[in-house]
């Protein structure tokens, strides 16, 4: 696949909108090329940081990766950190769509986290993005460093653990599983998925197996 396929160029100019003639509103087509060029742009601005850390990322970089204009890039995230800030929910968006919003056909509770790890191991696995989980890849770079950046990786974070420890509290409740500390048992099931994110850029073939056989000794029914 050529580079212009994956990455498509963002439209780099805009002109006025061109009027309806029925004085209807439309959309100002300058906007929706902006967002469209932004998207782009943050998009492949995920796929270097998942690499590289967002500390790598610049305006420069992007606009010789993409064949655009640094000072488009400029005009559309003024910041680098604004730039950063867009990786980050751009890399949310995409997570959502491979590995929470699937996981959602399975019924709540065991089911519904074996189906979300399920998903988070192809999202790794296949990679979607070059070096694998992008929030692994980024927070440990930003956990010391207070600002925007490490907030919304943080939030990612928080938003994580707590959807699985939600679905370790509904498996306890229905009597699924044993009980347990459902806040302890996310916050070791996410760290064996960090460990195994890691194990899998490194040619671990067996890091997808490991991580089943910890998932079902959380899972594991009641005893009688």
């Amino acid at each position: 696949m050529s580079e212009s396929s994956q990455h498509p160029k963002p439209d780099e100019t805009a002109g006025p909108a061109e009027p309806s003639g029925r004085g209807e509103a439309r959309p100002d087509q300058r906007l929706v090329r902006g967002a469209r060029s932004r998207r782009t742009i943050a998009r492949h601005a995920v796929d270097v940081a998942s690499l590289e850390g967002l500390s790598g990322l610049s305006f420069g970089r992007l606009a010789a990766d993409l064949n655009i204009s640094k000072s488009n890039i400029q005009t559309l995230f003024r910041s680098k950190e604004n730039l950063q800030l867009a990786a980050v929910e751009s890399a949310r968006e995409a997570f959502v769509d491979a590995v929470v919003r699937p996981a959602k056909d399975a019924p709540r509770g065991a089911a519904r986290l074996r189906a979300l790890v399920e998903h988070w191991i192809v999202y790794a696995a296949t990679p979607l993005f070059p070096g694998g989980c992008f929030r692994v890849a980024n927070l440990v770079d930003f956990d010391s460093r207070p600002g925007p950046v490490r907030d919304e990786l943080l939030r990612d974070q928080q938003e994580w653990v707590g959807l699985i420890a939600h679905h370790l509290r509904v498996a306890a409740d229905a009597g699924q599983i044993a009980d347990l500390d459902a806040d302890l048992a996310a916050f070791q099931i996410d760290a064996v998925l960090c460990a195994a994110n890691t194990a899998m850029r490194l040619g671990d073939a067996d890091a997808a197996d490991k991580v089943h056989r910890v998932i079902d000794g959380f899972l594991r029914p009641p005893r009688s």
